[in-house]
């Protein structure tokens, strides 16, 4: 019997050490958990890597061309979203595309309160899925984010998106990036 309580003895002790120590590693995890969340935190679009393709939104902001629009995604807070893994299809009117728009209308959407609105138009230039330009056929209609259609047409050897021209485009890492001579208006609810 005393070997038993012997035995018992040093178990316990041994459990005590190895469950203080577990006890302070924690308070330290905790302490560093702790000091990581005062950190600011950023989704997707946080992450630091510059070996890798960009994606749609790193595509439109190494574009000196798409300002408008990287300051209207910024605006609507989609950056995180279209920085994840995807996949998409945006088609990205160009500076002078906005430029096309009645006067005002695009400083009046970058308003905070329209943020909504400008979240609506945003989202019917985007497509769950990564579709190449030679994928889209003449009378082709395809659903946005926003929830509504769009119509695609073919006229003269250029691809077409209700009346926006493809100019180009830019493979991402999650997605397509189709630049477009014309906002895409969505239809009115």
């Amino acid at each position: 019997m005393k070997k038993f309580f012997f035995l018992f003895t040093i178990t316990g002790a041994l459990s005590w050490i190895g469950f203080s120590s577990c006890n302070s590693e924690n308070e330290n995890s905790s302490a560093a958990t702790t000091e990581s969340t005062d950190a600011p935190l950023t989704g997707q679009s946080g992450v630091k890597d510059d070996e890798s393709q960009p994606n749609v939104v790193g595509v439109a902001v190494g574009s000196k061309d798409h300002t408008t629009l990287v300051a209207a995604v910024k605006a609507a807070e989609l950056v995180d979203a279209l920085s994840n893994a995807g996949p998409f299809t945006v088609f990205a009117p160009t500076n002078a595309a906005f430029d096309l728009l009645p006067k005002g209308t695009v400083d009046d959407l970058l308003k905070p309160e329209n943020k909504a609105k400008l979240q609506a138009i945003l989202q019917h230039h985007v497509m769950t899925s990564a579709l190449d330009a030679s994928f889209f056929q003449d009378g082709q209609t395809m659903g946005m984010v926003d929830g509504t259609n769009v119509t695609f047409h073919i006229k003269d050897g250029a691809t077409y998106i209700d009346g926006a021209k493809i100019l180009g485009s830019v493979r991402a890492s999650n997605g397509w990036v189709h630049v477009v001579d014309a906002v895409v208006v969505p239809p009115s609810k």
